[in-house]
C-alpha cells in the first residue's frame, strides 16, 4: 500500500485538495449561518399579545432572546427549580452582569400585581450568589402600588408591561429604558 502511494502521490494530493475544499465550504456555511442569526436576533420584536399567549417558561427565553438582541451574548435562562430567584442572567455589553426575574401572568395585566415578596426573594441572592450589577424584575402584567418604593430602596429596577412593550417591540435596549442604571463597569 505504501509503495502504490509513493508510486500515486497525486492520489494523496486530490485527497487533501479535497478535503481543504470541504473544509472551506463548511466554514462558510457555518459563517454564514452565524451572521443570518445575528440578523434575525437583531430584528427580534414581540408584541405584547404574543409575550401574553406564553408559557412562563417561554416568556423567561423571550426575555433572554431579547437581551441577545441587545448585545448580551452570554444571556442564558437558568429559571427553574434551585433557581435562587434568577430566571434570566447576561452581561450587557458594558460589562455589567444583570440578574433578571420574570413574572409572567397569563391574563396580562388583568392578572395578579407581582408583589414585594417577588423582589425580595431575588434581591437575596441577585447580588451575593450572581454578581448582579442590574436585579431586574420584568413582568408582562403589573406590580402591586409597594413595589416601587421598595424596589427603590434596594437599587432594584422594575420592568412593567408598558416598559415590556417599548423594549420587546422598539429594538431599543433596555438599559435605555430604565432609570438610573449603574455606568459601565469597570475592567477588574
Amino acid at each position: 500500500m505504501v509503495s502504490w502511494l509513493a508510486a500515486n502521490w497525486w492520489v494523496l494530493v486530490l485527497l487533501a485538495a479535497a478535503a481543504a475544499v470541504g473544509g472551506a465550504c463548511w466554514a462558510h456555511r457555518h459563517q454564514q449561518q452565524r451572521a443570518w442569526q445575528r440578523v434575525q436576533q437583531q430584528a427580534l420584536r414581540y408584541a405584547l399579545p404574543q409575550l401574553d399567549s406564553l408559557h412562563h417558561r417561554d416568556f423567561e427565553f423571550a426575555v433572554r432572546d431579547l437581551m441577545r438582541r441587545d448585545g448580551c451574548t452570554d444571556a442564558r435562562q437558568i429559571g427553574g427549580a434551585g433557581d435562587n430567584g434568577a430566571d434570566v442572567l447576561a452581561t450587557d455589553p458594558a460589562g455589567r452582569t444583570w440578574v433578571i426575574q420574570c413574572k409572567h401572568r397569563k391574563a396580562g395585566v388583568r392578572g395578579s400585581a407581582v408583589g414585594t415578596p417577588d423582589l425580595q426573594r431575588v434581591n437575596g441572592t441577585a447580588r451575593q450568589l450572581y454578581g448582579a450589577d442590574v436585579v431586574l424584575v420584568v413582568t408582562n402584567g403589573r406590580f402591586s402600588a409597594r413595589c416601587a418604593p421598595l424596589a427603590a430602596q434596594l437599587h432594584m429596577h422594575l420592568a412593567d408591561r408598558q416598559i415590556l412593550a417599548a423594549w420587546a417591540g422598539s429594538g431599543r435596549p433596555l438599559w435605555e429604558l430604565l432609570p438610573k442604571i449603574p455606568g459601565p463597569r469597570r475592567s477588574r
